[in-house]
């Protein structure tokens, strides 16, 4: 049976309590439902930290560090990354400083925005000194970037940081469309970026909002793996009358994929194909 990587997405940095009771803030929180994830199937995990007082997002690698270690009691092979997002931090030092953890709290990816972007209230600033120095800083403390595209352009420059050296095959690459002012979640667009990659790439593609399932399903047909869960997407459903546990919507990429033949790599698969260990 084909296999893929399922990326799980359990926080991000918008869903509050007050939009989904559902979403998983505090450490113990998000421990938990990475480890309910990585039962079902999950692979790979996009983690967000939190503010234990106040949920907000942080920047703090204790708090990364107290949720990796948390994980790896229970699972040592699955493969964790953090976020080093400029959406609510500008600073280098602040967005880098999760990339410093080591030990059992060392992330295997972090995230790498490849390109500035907006959202619906907010931009993401990610200027070209930014992404090299974060790319440099995880080339060198041993950490692979995960390629966030939200557009074709992206990749392109993910192009350009190959060729001066910056990040290094195997190439993992999250595509997420929808977004209001990005590549919006159709198959013409998610084409022309698989397309598009370098040699050496592993893919996996999101969509924001009800085009989560859409785009998931796409990936899938196309032989990509899938970015889910909460992050991006708080309802099951396109009515919006039914906010979505993180599990039901990891079990529903799954339905989709046993329809099409397709599981996820095993945790030890998915380490072995994007870190050779």
């Amino acid at each position: 049976m084909d296999k893929f990587l399922l990326n799980f997405t359990p926080t991000g940095m918008i869903p509050t309590k007050s939009m989904t009771p559902n979403v998983p803030l505090t450490p113990d929180e998000i421990i938990s439902q990475v480890l309910e994830a990585a039962e079902l199937g999950a692979n790979i995990v996009h983690l967000h930290a939190r503010d234990h007082d106040t949920g907000e997002p942080t920047y703090k690698k204790e708090v990364y560090g107290e949720i990796i270690s948390g994980i790896r009691k229970h699972n040592k092979n699955l493969l964790l990354g953090v976020s080093t997002s400029g959406r609510n931090f500008s600073e280098f030092e602040k967005r880098s400083e999760c990339l410093e953890l080591k030990g059992d709290a060392k992330p295997d990816f972090g995230s790498l925005t490849l390109s500035s972007l907006n959202f619906n209230k907010e931009a993401s600033i990610n200027t070209p000194e930014m992404i090299q120095m974060l790319a440099k800083k995880m080339l060198e403390n041993g950490i692979r970037p995960e390629l966030e595209v939200f557009d074709l352009g992206m990749i392109n420059y993910a192009k350009y940081l190959i060729k001066k050296g910056l990040i290094k095959a195997p190439y993992y690459f999250n595509l997420i469309l929808g977004n209001i002012a990005c590549a919006q979640a159709n198959m013409l667009n998610l084409g022309l970026m698989v397309r598009d990659f370098p040699e050496g790439s592993v893919w996996g593609a999101g969509g924001i909002g009800d085009k989560q399932i859409t785009i998931n399903a796409m990936a899938l047909v196309a032989g990509g793996g899938v970015r889910v869960g909460i992050e991006d997407n708080i309802w099951y459903d396109k009515e919006r009358t039914h906010l979505a546990l993180n599990r039901e919507l990891v079990e529903r990429v799954l339905v989709v994929a046993q329809a099409l033949e397709r599981k996820p790599y095993s945790h030890k698969e998915a380490r072995s194909l994007l870190c050779g260990n």
